[in-house]
């Protein structure tokens, strides 16, 4: 389950240490009992309709922008991602689960949680609109939240990259000679553009 670069994907808080409770940080952790990878994608506040339904439509172009990103980092070179989307068990939510799962390919799962099961909110101490992002090892690299979770933004493109090349929470079995090969040459390629932008012109 855990070849693949884990992307719990949650739909508010900073990268590192700005959503853990009280005691141990859970970065660096895989996450509690079945959970494996998890994007919580929409929780309903208790406010007016009108702020429901707007919410709903920031989620909804969210889920747009996912399958963006998943396109674009594929074609990059970002290879076996996988990408979940965990909606809230919510009765509103719940009608609108079709409406979701229409916003993403079939490459992103939309797993419906059950009325009567713990709230995977509850589970990973997350909050709406928080990205979730687990290495191949399936340990906690990045929890991210607004705005650094708005897809419009760099953030969550820059975290996946991050999780998916840099060893931030050691060595992973799971790491290939051909994923070290990717990001050896991602990491050149990065230099030779760095190299190349500060060079003066003539």
């Amino acid at each position: 389950m855990w070849r693949s670069l884990g992307i719990a994907l949650a739909l508010c808080l900073l990268p590192w240490g700005g959503t853990e409770s009280q005691g141990q940080s859970p970065f660096c952790k895989p996450p509690p009992a079945w959970i494996t990878l998890v994007y919580v994608f929409i929780r309903y506040p208790h406010s007016t309709a009108s702020l429901l339904k707007k919410t709903y439509y920031f989620c909804l172009r969210q889920a747009s922008s996912l399958e963006d990103l998943r396109v674009k980092l594929e074609k990059e070179g970002f290879s076996n991602i996988s990408y979940v989307v965990v909606n809230h068990q919510g009765h509103p939510s719940r009608l609108r689960y079709n409406l979701l799962k229409n916003k993403v390919s079939e490459h992103i799962p939309v797993y419906q949680q059950e009325e009567n099961q713990t709230d995977v909110w509850t589970l990973l101490n997350g909050n709406k609109d928080d990205f979730l992002i687990y290495d191949r090892c399936g340990r906690l690299v990045y929890h991210l939240g607004l705005p650094f979770s708005i897809l419009e933004f760099p953030y969550v493109e820059q975290a996946i990259k991050i999780a998916y090349c840099e060893e931030k929470c050691g060595n992973c079995s799971l790491t290939t000679l051909e994923d070290e090969d990717f990001c050896k040459n991602m990491s050149l390629a990065t230099v030779r553009k760095t190299t190349e932008a500060s060079e003066p012109h003539h």
